[in-house]
């Protein structure tokens, strides 16, 4: 006699094929992005121990050596050491910034399953080689500038690949929350690296990157052998990505060569184009046309000044003002990712009930500013009020900086101006999140400069940049407060003026 199915395969068989395979590509894309942020956030983590006050530290010191630098890491043992951290940052950021506008173009050329595992192995390699130089003796500072820069030219192959990845697989629908949850990578890889950098960071500095470097190799290795690009290479349906309903913008109109402009044309492109033909990729100049790219762009420039100067920074800042351990520092710096997470998801719900990705941003972004002002001045009066304001930071902070890099990006590189053509999305993702990465450089670049100053003129920065970036959204915020104020006026039977 047979026994029944069993319950777990009754569960499996639950499920449709088309949704299985949508599973495996945001848990794949989640864990692939996630090792990217792990093996970037060593770097923070490990500078509070290149740079240490010595004389607090038990042991003997070798003879002729400086009492509060003999156990710091050559360069970083000179007065200069924060200028000295700030250009490390700014190598790698810089690098990321310059090279995302052309990771888009290429990404949409290349297949991503080999272009995103390629930079994976590569990213590896480099963030292994800067942990190298701990077991190496390195004491130069260019060895160390190199590899910031050169690691910061192959992490550009992940952002505009997942996110591609990503909206292939998913329509509009529910993309605010799907990818506000999914996107909580960002803050998982920043806890993780901080965790996995705190292991070592006292005693044996270079596996804080080492480990981490391992890590997103053999992540690349597993994306090579599983990742699915498109939902046509295994049969299943493609998402919808907008809906019958979903009002025109009267605005936009389509030029000759099928991208976007807000001046009155005719749509040439649909005539031309034979019916198996496929698509060609989107120019540069024919993306910046795409209504609200602009817009998001510079705004996600300040937004990730503030995110990524935390990400950088605020693990030294809680040894400075608090007075914590590296190690404890390190650990304390993780509740700002998990505010991010709640932030990201946050925004995404939102941004999916009330139809404005702009509104919901601004708003984050307004509230954010005096939060940012509470936290330098009364966030270290005791654990608890440190941790309530941390995480209340990460998620103002985080929330609108997650929501313009996925749902925003994804929504705009499959506007309804591109007729469906989805050679776009890599070259949206990667202008969007390039622009955003010229502020991340920016950040830590001033943080560095203004910090000896006093922590409070940082802080004073991050402010003037949260609210820079509130005010570029103003036309966006607008418009959608029109198309709110129009519904209603059509629901209640008024004429719209």
């Amino acid at each position: 006699m047979r026994s029944s199915l069993a319950p777990g395969i009754r569960l499996l068989r639950a499920f449709p094929r088309d949704s299985w395979y949508r599973g495996l590509t945001l848990v794949l894309t989640f864990l692939f992005y996630a090792s990217f942020h792990l093996s970037r956030k060593p770097i923070s983590i490990v500078k509070s121990e290149l740079h240490t006050n010595c004389s607090a530290q038990g042991g003997a010191r070798p003879n002729g050596t400086n009492s509060t630098t003999w156990c710091d890491w050559a360069p970083f043992d000179q007065d200069n050491y924060k200028e000295l951290f700030g250009a490390l940052d700014n190598a790698f950021l810089v690098a990321y910034a310059i090279g995302m506008f052309i990771s888009g173009i290429f990404g949409e050329r290349l297949p991503l399953r080999y272009y995103l595992s390629g930079g994976m192995v590569l990213s590896g390699l480099f963030t292994a080689l800067f942990g190298l130089a701990f077991f190496w003796n390195i004491h130069v500072l260019w060895y160390f500038i190199l590899v910031q820069i050169l690691n910061g030219l192959v992490q550009t192959t992940g952002w505009p690949s997942v996110v591609t990845c990503v909206g292939n697989w998913f329509g509009k629908g529910k993309r605010g929350l799907i990818m506000g949850i999914w996107n909580s990578h960002t803050s998982v890889g920043n806890i993780l690296g901080s965790l996995i950098a705190g292991v070592w960071v006292s005693s044996d500095w270079g596996l804080s990157f080492i480990v981490p470097g391992i890590i997103i190799a053999v992540m690349g290795v597993v994306c090579f052998l599983f990742l699915v690009e498109y939902p046509e290479d295994v049969d299943c349906s493609l998402p919808q990505h907008h809906t019958e309903s979903e009002e025109k913008d009267p605005e936009v109109t389509f030029s000759d060569d099928g991208s976007c402009t807000r001046e009155n044309a005719i749509d040439s492109s649909e005539g031309c184009r034979e019916p198996g033909e496929e698509p060609e990729a989107i120019s540069f100049l024919g993306a910046l046309r795409i209504p609200g790219v602009v817009e998001f762009s510079l705004c996600l420039l300040f937004a990730k000044l503030v995110s990524y100067t935390f990400l950088y920074w605020l693990p030294l800042y809680i040894v400075n003002v608090a007075h914590f351990s590296a190690k404890e520092a390190g650990d304390m710096s993780t509740l700002f990712d998990v505010g991010g997470i709640l932030g990201g998801i946050l925004a995404g719900l939102i941004s999916d009930y009330s139809g404005g990705r702009g509104t919901t941003c601004a708003a984050m972004l307004i509230l954010a500013a005096p939060m940012l002002f509470l936290y330098n001045y009364v966030g270290q009066n005791g654990i608890a009020t440190s941790v309530a304001m941390l995480i209340v930071c990460g998620a103002l902070v985080n929330g609108p900086y997650a929501l313009i890099t996925t749902a925003v990006s994804a929504d705009l590189g499959t506007h309804e101006c591109l007729k469906g053509n989805a050679k776009a999305l890599s070259t949206v993702t990667a202008i969007i999140d390039g622009t955003g990465s010229i502020g991340a450089a920016l950040g830590p670049l001033l943080a560095g400069l203004i910090s000896p100053t006093g922590w409070n003129n940082v802080f004073y920065m991050l402010i003037t940049a949260d609210i820079l970036a509130c005010l570029l959204l103003s036309r966006v915020v607008y418009k959608e407060m029109k198309g709110w104020c129009g519904c209603y006026a059509r629901k209640r039977g008024f004429k719209e003026f």
